[in-house]
Parts: C-alpha cells; structure tokens; sequence
C-alpha cells in the first residue's frame, strides 16, 4: 500500500503555470505543452491521492461494519450470559430455601423443636 505522505500534494507540485511573462507566437506552442504536461501530472497525482483515500475509506467501512458484526455477538453472548446467571441466582434461592426447610425438619426430627 502506498503512503499517502509519500504522494503529499504541494503547491509547488500542483503549480502548472509559472509565468505572466509575454509569449511570443512562436513559444505559444511550447509553453502550451509544458502547461500541458504539468497539469497532466498534477491531474495524475490528484487522482493518486483520491484514489488512496477512497481505499483508505473503502477499509475504514469494512473495518466498522466487522466491529458491529463482534458487538452484535457480543451482545447476544451478553443476554444468554444474563439469562443464565438470573437461572442460577433463582436455583441458589431455591435451593438455600429448601436446606432451610430440610434443617428445620431434621431438627424437629431429633426432638430440637426449634
């Protein structure tokens, strides 16, 4: 992948005219196809670096569309995990309920009358 930094758009680099000067009929032609080929390069550099970003961008959606994905499953994970933790906290009432009355009974059962 190539570095966006290496690609850096200046002024300098983006600058296809660099002259007011008068051009004489004869050099029209000339510094025409020097404005030409400059712009052809700030045009093809341009592109690089939209190009770039767009991928930059493309991999920054696929990235956040994988990240909800996980949070989905997590959150589901999350639910089922509530779920079966509200199961145990009742069966731990349940069961400490039901010692409480198995002790009662086995200490009436000895005579304990409490």
């Amino acid at each position: 992948m190539n570095i966006l930094s290496d690609k850096k758009l200046t002024n300098e680099k983006m600058m296809t005219f660099t002259g007011h000067e008068k051009i004489g009929t004869l050099k029209a032609a000339e510094k025409l196809t020097e404005f030409g080929e400059k712009q052809n390069i700030a045009n093809e550099m341009l592109a690089a670096n939209v190009n770039e970003l767009i991928k930059r961008v493309c991999a920054l959606e696929d990235k956040q569309l994988q990240n909800e994905d996980i949070m989905r499953k997590i959150a589901g994970e999350l639910g089922a995990f509530k779920k079966e933790m509200d199961r145990i906290r009742l069966a731990e009432k349940l069961n400490s309920g039901a010692i409480e009355r198995l002790d009662r009974a086995l200490k009436l059962a000895e005579g304990d009358g409490k």
